[in-house]
């Protein structure tokens, strides 16, 4: 199977990034062929909603998204790592999300989805907007949820580490 794997944290070192790492890990143990985007690490514009790509063309930005819709289009699983900011996904992969406009009749075909999410708070609550925005895209475009990974009450650099969670992120990956 084919796996694209999303990050979107900026930091080098972040809980999401270790949970992606974990999920990589265990899919690759598994026999999956994975690629990795780090959005934060990358140039991709925000979508300007010029429509100039149509919804299945070339995009006027020319920036790393093209890295991207070279990896989704032909992938099995598409992988979503994010840390919660002020109660959504980060802004990076937010960006690259948005650009899928740019290839959306590519994108309506049936594949797995997973949710790797890491956040400060406890609250089960606090993690909804970012769950509701998952599930919505995936109906939009008739993916599967094959699995999430929801990582409460992780705030500092590596807390995660020393979490179940970590291990749930491998047997994701191991069990896809």
């Amino acid at each position: 199977m084919k796996i694209f794997v999303l990050t979107g944290s900026p930091r080098k070192n972040s809980n999401s990034n270790i949970l992606a790492e974990q999920f990589i890990k265990g899919a690759q143990e598994a026999g999956h062929e994975v690629t990795r985007f780090d959005a934060a690490a990358h140039d991709v514009h925000p979508c300007r909603a010029c429509n100039h790509c149509g919804m299945e063309g070339p995009c006027v930005f020319k920036d790393d998204f093209e890295l991207v819709r070279k990896q989704i289009i032909p992938a099995d699983a598409v992988v979503f790592a994010t840390p919660m900011y002020y109660f959504g996904i980060s802004a990076q992969l937010k960006a690259v999300i948005d650009r899928f406009y740019a290839i959306n009749g590519s994108l309506h075909s049936p594949r797995k989805a997973v949710l790797l999410m890491t956040y400060a708070d406890t609250s089960s609550k606090e993690a909804q907007p970012i769950l509701s925005h998952y599930h919505t895209l995936l109906d939009y475009l008739g993916w599967t949820d094959a699995g999430t990974v929801v990582a409460s009450g992780v705030w500092p650099e590596g807390a995660v580490k020393h979490t179940p969670f970590a291990h749930q992120a491998y047997e994701l990956g191991k069990n896809l």
